[in-house]
């Protein structure tokens, strides 16, 4: 289901049928088990690991299963060609993200986050950023909405800009 909706996304740039799109494939709380990579237990329940070692094996593997279908979705944006012959992916602004940085603690500060793509080659790329002080995530939002045509003064709880991904 995952590549499947990764590449009807793929399909709709490529179409130029839409610029954007948000796939959410499971809430913060979701009970989803992943039998299909032998994980039978619930996200949820199995996210409140108080570090024992099973569970967070369990967790590394559904960690892996979407980065690894993430993946997926930056092979087809990086093989599909646009118009200028340029990559759909060279094209894009594709975010990768978590809620929380620890769901047995429900910490939602030092979130990890994959910014993709060089939006038309403003993004600087093959880098990662350790971004200092408490930087809100709509920092972020705030940015890539400049990078789109479509600036605005705040999003959320923005504080600013963050340059620091700018090419």
């Amino acid at each position: 289901k995952v590549k499947v909706m990764y590449d009807l996304a793929k399909l709709a740039f490529q179409t130029d049928s839409t610029r954007i799109a948000t796939l959410m494939f499971a809430h913060d709380g979701s009970d989803r088990t992943f039998p299909e990579i032998g994980v039978g237990d619930s996200h949820h329940s199995i996210s409140h690991h108080q570090d024992d070692a099973e569970k967070l094996e369990k967790i590394a593997r559904i960690d892996r299963f979407y980065a690894e279908q993430f993946a997926y979705l930056l092979r087809r944006l990086h093989e599909a060609r646009g118009a200028d012959g340029r990559s759909l992916l060279d094209h894009s602004m594709i975010v990768y993200a978590s809620g929380l940085s620890d769901g047995n603690r429900h910490r939602h500060d030092d979130l990890p986050v994959i910014l993709a793509g060089g939006a038309g080659g403003r993004l600087a790329t093959g880098r990662h950023l350790q971004l200092p002080g408490e930087q809100p995530m709509s920092n972020l939002f705030l940015t890539m909405l400049d990078l789109m045509g479509a600036p605005a003064d705040r999003f959320g709880d923005s504080t600013g800009r963050l340059d620091a991904v700018l090419a």
